[in-house]
C-alpha cells in the first residue's frame, strides 16, 4: 500500500472550500478522509470514520473548540465538509469521568452540542475521537489488519507485527464503553502512534492530517507484509461443471424472497448481485467452507448489510437443475432455523427484548460458481456483494497464516440488534415498485424510454432492451447507475433468450415485462404483399409471444408471481383505414394477453394491456402528424387532441397506465385505453 498524499491536491482542497468559509483544518480533513475512503482495502460503504479538532464560531460569534467528526449517512470516499459535523469539544470531554452512559443519552448529548442543529448525527465513535488529544484521528477497517487480528492469537500477531508503536484494545462494542477503554489504554501508553482494536479495525493519529494518514498507510502495509509470510492455500474440493448463472439465479431469488418462509404476507423480493473471480472460487470451493464461512463477520460494521454468516448452497450441476432446486430449499430452511435459534438464544439476555429481523441471508456462496449479494435494491445488493468479497479476502488471508476467529456470536448479536447500528440503514418507506425488476422492450425511445424512466422513479430496477444499443445505453445512463441496457432483436428468439439471461445474471430475475417494441406497417389489406404482413406479425405479435414466454419462464422459476404488460393499440379493436397490416397482429396480441392471464393466473402472474392512440413516438413521428393534420384540414394541435376530452395524450400518460397496472395486484386480463376518449375504441 502506498501513500496517495499530494501537496498540490491538499492545497487545492483548501482553495476549493475557502469561499464556503471552511477553514484549512477541515478542508484538509476532507481531503485525507477521501483518500482513505477511496481504497476498498481500508474502507467500504460507510465504514470507518475520521475527525479533526479545530476552532469555529458559534451562533453568537464566539470562538469555540470543536470536534469535526464523520456524520451518519456519509461515505468517506465522497465526503464533503457537511459530512463532518462540528460538535463542541469541551462538553464531550466532560463525559470522560462518567462510569456509564446509555446510547440514547450519548446520542442526545452529542446532538445538543452540535454547532448546527440540522447537521447529521455524529459517529457512534465520536467520544473515542474526543477523548484522544490529537488533532487528526483516522479509523479504518483495513482488510490486512482484520486478517491479522481475526485470529485466536490475534493480539500476539499484532504485537509481533507493530511492536510498541501501537496500543492494543480488546473488542468492545462501539460507544461510551469503548471510548473509555481506548482513553485508558492510550493514557497508559501516551507515546503510541495508533491503536489496534482487535477484531474491529485500526486507529492512527497525529497533529497533522498528512502524518495521521501516512501512519495508517505504513501500519497497514506492515500488516500486508506479515500476511505474505509462511502462507498456506485453502484446500479445495472439485465439482462437476456448474449450471448456468442465468438458470440458477431466478431459482435462488425466489427461494430467498422475504416472506416466502412465513405463513402469510406477500413475499418481498430481493435483488441479486453476482461476483466471481479465481479468489472467490478458491474460497467457495474450499474443503473447509462449512467452518470458516460460518464463524461470523470480519468486522462488526458488516453485520447490518450481510448478516453474520452467509448461506452456502449445494453445488449446482449442469443438467441437474431440478435436483439442485429441491436441495436448495432444505438448505434455506436450515439457514432460517439456525438464525431463529441464534436469535432466541441471545434475546434471552437482551434488555429490552428485541424484535426478530427477517431470517433470510444477505450473502449466498455457491460452490463452483461464486457468490451473491442480496438487497432491497441493486445498490444494496452491490454493497452486500462488496462486503462479501472483502470477507473472502480477509478470511482467505487469515486462514493462510492461522485460523479465522472473529468476535463471539453474542457480540455479533449485540451489534446486529444495536439500535444505533440499525439506524444506519434508514427507515424510509420503500417506493411502490422497489425490489422488482422491470424488462422494457423498445426502451431506447418513445413510449418504452419514458416507461423505463417512470418505472425506475417508482423504485424498480430497469432493463432497457432495444435493437439500437446506443439508444438503450443513453436512456439507461439518464435513469441511474444501476439501469441495464441490453441490445436485443425481439424478432430473434436466441436474442430474446440472451437478453433475459443477462437480466438474470445482473439482477437475479424479472418481475415485470413491458412488451412495447413495435412498428406500424400500412396498406390496404387486400393489396398488401405477403412479406409486409409477415414482417408486421413477426414484430407486432410473435415478438410479444417470445418475450412473454421468456418472462413467464423466469417468473415461474422464481415462484413469486409477476406481471406481463403489453402495449397493444386502439387498432386492435378499432381498425383504421389502410392500417390492417398493423392492426391485425395487434388484435392477436390483445388476445395473447388474455390467454396468458387465463393460463397463469393461478401462479400469481397477471397479464394486462394498454391501448393507446395518437402518441408522438417513432411510430407517429412529427412528420406523420403534420401530414395527417394537413390531410384532414386540421391544425396539428387539433389533430392530436381530436378526442372526447380534447387533450393531447403523451408517452408519459401511457407510462403511468403501465405503472398503475403493475401495482394493481388484483387486476388481470384488463385493458386500459389511453387515448383521451374514442367511443369506437372503448372497451369494457
Amino acid at each position: 500500500m502506498k501513500s496517495q498524499w499530494s501537496d498540490a491536491d491538499a492545497k487545492a482542497y483548501i482553495q476549493r472550500y475557502a469561499p464556503q468559509g471552511v477553514n484549512e483544518d477541515l478542508a484538509v480533513r476532507v481531503y485525507t478522509t477521501r483518500l482513505l475512503g477511496s481504497d476498498p482495502n481500508l474502507v467500504l460503504h460507510g465504514g470507518g470514520n475520521t475527525s479533526v479538532k479545530t476552532h469555529m464560531h458559534d451562533m453568537l460569534g464566539d470562538d469555540v473548540d470543536v470536534l469535526c467528526v464523520k456524520g451518519s449517512g456519509w461515505d468517506m470516499g465522497n465526503i464533503e465538509p457537511a459530512g463532518l459535523p462540528a460538535v463542541k469539544l469541551h462538553p464531550l470531554r466532560r463525559l470522560r469521568p462518567f462510569e456509564k452512559l446509555s446510547d440514547e443519552d450519548m446520542v442526545s448529548f452529542q446532538r445538543q452540542n452540535l454547532l448546527d442543529p440540522a447537521a447529521p448525527n455524529p459517529s457512534v465513535e465520536t467520544l473515542l475521537h474526543a477523548f484522544l488529544p490529537h488533532t487528526f484521528v483516522d479509523h479504518t477497517h483495513a482488510t490486512a489488519v482484520l486478517a491479522l487480528t481475526d485470529q485466536p492469537n490475534g493480539e500476539a500477531l499484532a504485537r509481533e507485527t507493530f511492536g510498541d508503536r501501537l496500543a492494543y484494545v480488546p473488542y468492545t462494542i462501539p460507544g461510551f464503553a469503548l471510548a473509555k477503554s481506548v482513553a485508558d489504554i492510550y493514557e497508559a501508553n501516551p507515546n503510541v502512534q495508533g491503536l489496534v482494536l482487535l477484531r474491529h479495525g485500526i486507529f492512527t493519529f497525529a497533529q497533522s492530517a498528512r502524518e495521521a494518514y501516512e501512519r495508517m498507510i505504513e501500519f497497514v502495509t506492515q500488516a500486508e507484509k506479515r500476511l505474505q509470510q509462511n502462507r498456506k492455500a485453502l484446500s479445495q474440493k472439485s465439482f462437476a461443471a456448474p449450471a448456468k448463472l442465468a438458470d440458477i439465479a431466478p431459482i435462488l431469488r425466489g427461494a430467498l424472497a422475504i416472506g416466502n418462509d412465513q405463513d402469510s404476507g406477500e413475499a418481498k423480493r430481493q435483488i441479486l448481485d453476482f461476483r466471481t473471480s479465481p479468489a472467490i472460487l478458491s474460497y467457495v470451493n474450499g474443503a473447509d467452507i462449512a467452518r470458516y464461512s460460518q464463524q461470523g463477520v470480519v468486522t462488526p460494521d458488516h453485520t447490518i448489510r450481510t448478516k453474520n454468516w452467509p448461506l452456502v448452497t449445494p453445488a449446482p450441476e449442469a443438467g441437474k437443475l431440478e435436483e439442485w432446486t429441491k436441495a436448495l430449499q432444505s438448505f434455506v430452511d436450515a439457514f432460517v432455523a439456525h438464525y431463529r435459534a441464534y436469535f432466541a438464544e441471545n434475546n434471552i439476555r437482551a434488555e429490552p427484548k428485541k424484535t426478530e429481523l427477517d431470517a433470510l441471508p444477505r450473502v449466498v456462496l455457491v460452490p463452483g460458481l461464486g457468490l451473491f449479494g442480496l438487497g432491497g435494491s441493486a445498490k444494496d445488493a452491490a454493497i452486500a456483494a462488496d462486503l462479501a468479497v472483502n470477507t473472502v479476502q480477509v478470511i482467505t488471508d487469515a486462514e493462510a497464516i492461522g485460523r479465522y476467529h472473529p468476535i463471539s456470536t453474542a457480540d455479533q448479536f449485540d451489534v446486529e440488534y444495536w439500535s444505533l447500528e440499525q439506524a444506519k440503514l434508514g427507515k424510509a418507506a420503500e417506493k411502490p415498485l422497489a425490489r422488482q425488476v422491470a424488462f422494457v422492450t423498445g426502451g431506447g425511445s418513445g413510449i418504452g424510454a419514458v416507461t423505463a424512466k417512470v418505472f425506475a422513479k417508482a423504485g424498480a430496477e430497469v432493463v432497457i432492451v432495444d435493437r439500437d444499443f446506443e439508444a438503450a445505453q443513453k436512456i439507461a445512463k439518464s435513469i441511474s447507475k444501476t439501469a441495464l441496457a441490453v441490445q436485443c432483436d425481439v424478432t430473434n428468439n436466441d436474442s430474446v433468450r440472451a437478453a433475459f439471461d443477462k437480466a438474470c445474471e445482473v439482477f437475479g430475475g424479472v418481475d415485470i415485462l413491458v412488451s412495447n417494441a413495435g412498428a406500424a406497417w400500412q396498406g390496404k389489406i387486400g393489396e398488401v404483399d405477403d412479406e409486409t404482413l409477415r414482417q408486421s406479425f413477426e414484430l407486432n405479435f410473435h415478438a410479444h409471444q417470445s418475450v412473454a414466454q421468456n418472462a413467464v419462464r423466469i417468473m415461474r422459476q422464481q415462484g413469486t408471481g409477476g406481471c406481463l404488460l403489453f402495449n397493444t393499440s386502439k387498432q386492435a379493436v378499432n381498425p383504421g383505414k389502410d392500417f390492417g397490416p398493423y392492426g391485425l397482429p395487434k388484435a392477436a396480441t390483445l388476445f395473447l394477453m388474455k390467454q396468458y392471464a387465463l393460463d397463469y393466473g393461478k401462479e400469481g402472474i397477471r397479464s394486462n394491456a394498454v391501448n393507446a392512440d395518437r402518441i408522438r413516438t417513432g411510430l407517429l413521428t412529427d412528420d406523420m402528424v403534420a401530414k395527417r393534420s394537413q390531410a384532414r384540414g386540421l391544425s396539428e394541435k387539433d389533430y392530436m387532441s381530436g378526442n372526447l376530452l380534447g387533450r393531447e395524450v403523451t408517452a408519459e400518460d401511457v407510462a403511468d397506465a403501465f405503472v398503475y397496472l403493475a401495482l394493481a395486484q388484483k387486476t388481470t386480463a384488463a385493458i386500459i385505453t389511453v387515448d383521451g376518449g374514442n367511443i369506437e375504441a372503448s372497451l369494457r
